[in-house]
Formats: C-alpha cells, structure tokens, sequence
C-alpha cells in the first residue's frame, strides 16, 4: 500500500552564526557558520513513498496577483478601476480579494517578488508587477509569458551608476569602466544593489570580469561615498536621487527599462480552465482603455450642401482626420412642413494636444456648437496582442 504524506513548506530564511560549546567543558570551540534558507510559502508537495509528486495542485479558481503596497499598488487598482475591473477587498487586513466582473478570479495581494515566484511554481495564474521584478525572479523562466508589456506607469530603469568624483570624475561610459587599470583579482569592482542576478548577469555579459557584488536593499547611493562600494546597480526613475549624492549614470549602463507589465504561467493559460478566457477579457479592456487615454471626441455643426462637400473641407484641415477620418452625418430639421438637412453633424477623434488646434480648425471651416468629451475605450477589430499572445502559446 502506497504511503501518502502531504508536506507544507513554509519557513523563512533563517542564519545562524558562530556558535561554540559552552566554555565550562574541556572540548576545544570551533565557531561554525552557516545559512538555512527555505522558498516562500507555496503549493502543498505530495510525497508518495517517499517521492516527489510535481504535479500542480488541483483548484478551479483562477488566481491574480497584485503588488500589496506602495506607488505600484495604488496605481494598478486604479487602472483596474478604469478599465471597470475593480478590485474589492471587504476587509483591508486580508491579502484575498475579488473582482466582481469575474466570479471565478481571485485576487491575491503579494510582495512584488513573490508574484513572480508564485506564478513559476503554479501559485498564481497571472499577475502585475514591473518588468524588472520579472526579469531579476523570474531568471529567464519559459513559462512566464508577457500578456501586455506597457501598461503605462510604474516608469523606470535599471542601471548602473558610478561617483562623479575621484578617480570616475572621467569615467563616462561602460567601456571606459571596463577598461579602467585598477579593477584586478585582488582589487574587483565592488558593486552594491538588490539585484543578485541581473547586475551579475550584465557585468558578465559586458565582459567586467573582475567584479564582487554586495547584497542591500535600500539607500545604496550612500554605499560609495561610505566606502564600502564603488558602483551600484538600483532602479533610477528621474534621477534626482542620483544627482543628489553625487552619483552618475554612463552610456551603455542601462539594464532594463521598466514599466508595469501583465505576466501569465504560459502552463496556466494552457492548462487551467477559464486562465485564458479571463486573460483575454483583461487585455481587450486594458488595450482599449489605454489607446484611449489623451483621446477626446470632437462634435460639431457644420452647414454644407452634401456629406462629400463638408468632408473635403473638414480633410483638408491637418488636426481633422480622426482615427480613420471623420464621421459625417446629416442633421434633420423640418422647413416649411418639408424635413431637409442643412446643417451636418461631425464626430473626430483628437488627441489632447491636439485638442485646441482641432477647435480652432473646425471653426475656421463653418464648425459650430463644438461639444468635447473624453474617450474611456477605443476597441479595435481585434486585439494585436492577443494575436501575438495566441501565437506565443501555439494556439
């Protein structure tokens, strides 16, 4: 009969150090050093007979993650609400929610890092985090898969930042740093920054062979001027921070640029029912809401004697074309007992830098009564990223 044995793992990283007997006993102390780390909490492992059964754990609902604090937080619940995908969470303290519009999702809050691990091991379905949390956890994994990669905030980039000062105050490139005489085997670059696998990776791959990294995660810009780095490797967004300690950004060092992206388990989407229906509803609102931002819908009146004749006025104005060109519809008034059309109402598109010149051109051909209204959606026939993500999972 076989033995079933379901184990849960769960434990933090735990380091204990130097430890010795008690100086009461005649044993010689030896001090003893070393690291116990464990993953975060994931999917229960089920062990038969001692075996590792891999096979992902059976559940029927579809689980999204979302980044649990912070800029990044804030700003994806508010594109979800715009998109009328609105997340509610009945109580603030629990990291569970929902989104109505989809009574088979589940919304789950989590460390940014933790998204990205929990969709490698088939924790979470999809999830939204920036591009450089998916490239530093995820490590190249096949099976994570951009659904939508600018979902337009979250804006920043990876790079790698030197002293203006001292023997860099020259130094303006990665060439240049590269080839600097004082990296050597026994004197290496030291770099400081939270990336343990893409600052390495970049350095490797930009041939700076002498190089040690040190691990920390936050105020690295203070690491040179304290002495104990000459270089670090952190997300810059304006650069102001940079500047402020006396740091500087060189030609060829940026790893990664960065914004929020959509990612998905490339096994979930094919494996798990419902993953790509909801993930297809998701991207066709994110896709319109987005293409519409800054768009403005332009109505207005305009006399003319036929449809063709007030658009050859309105195209030969260059703020005029709309998306496709613009839409022209006759106006029905009755005269004297007879319905006729003299006037014809325009509808464009505009952008909002636009939107002034558009006004303007409109009323210099005979436009009246212009109404504005902001876009919330523009659908195209279809999707181009669901073509290409259809494509990807060899559908």
């Amino acid at each position: 009969m076989a033995v079933v044995q379901t184990v849960f793992l769960q434990c933090p990283s735990v380091s204990i150090s130097s430890f010795s007997s008690s100086p009461s006993t005649a044993i010689n102390r030896v001090p003893v050093k070393f690291t116990v780390s464990c993953s975060s909490v994931s999917s229960p492992i089920t062990v038969v007979n001692g075996n590792v059964d891999k096979s992902p754990s059976e559940r029927n609902e579809v689980r999204l993650g979302l980044p649990s604090k912070g800029r990044m937080a804030t700003d994806t619940l508010e594109l979800l609400k715009d998109c009328q995908l609105s997340v509610r969470q009945v109580n603030p303290r629990q990291y569970v929610a929902e989104i109505p519009l989809f009574p088979n999702l589940e919304v789950w809050f989590q460390r940014p890092k933790d998204i990205v691990r929990k969709l490698v091991s088939g924790d979470l379905d999809l999830g939204i985090v920036g591009l450089d949390t998916v490239a530093e956890y995820g490590q190249g994994n096949e099976d994570l898969i951009l659904v939508h990669d600018a979902l337009e905030y979250g804006d920043c980039h990876l790079s790698l930042a030197i002293p203006k000062y001292g023997i860099f105050e020259n130094i303006n490139s990665l060439k240049e740093l590269a080839q600097m005489p004082q990296w050597t085997p026994e004197r290496p670059l030291r770099v400081a920054t939270g990336f343990s696998y893409l600052a390495p990776k970049f350095m490797k791959d930009n041939g700076l062979k002498h190089v040690t990294f040190s691990t920390a995660d936050g105020a690295l810009e203070a690491a040179p001027a304290m002495g104990i780095a000459d270089a670090i490797v952190d997300l810059v967004s304006s650069g102001t921070t940079l500047r402020e300690n006396n740091l500087k950004e060189i030609e060829g060092g940026v790893i990664v640029e960065s914004q929020a992206v959509l990612v998905a388990s490339r096994k979930s989407m094919i494996q798990r029912k419902g993953v790509l229906d909801i993930t297809h509803e998701m991207l066709e609102r994110l896709e319109a809401h987005l293409r519409a931002a800054g768009q403005f819908t332009v109505t207005a009146n305009m006399r003319g004697s036929s449809a063709e004749e007030v658009a050859e006025r309105i195209l030969s104005q260059t703020s005029l074309s709309g998306l496709q060109g613009p839409t022209v519809s006759p106006v029905f008034c009755k005269r004297n007992g007879k319905v006729t059309a003299d006037y014809y109402a325009i509808v464009i598109c505009a952008p909002k830098k636009e939107l002034y010149k558009s006004v303007q051109q409109l009323r210099a051909i005979g436009g009246s009564g212009v109404l504005i209204s902001p876009l919330t959606y523009i659908f195209d026939e279809e999707t181009p990223r669901w073509r290409q993500l259809l494509s990807n999972l060899g559908l």
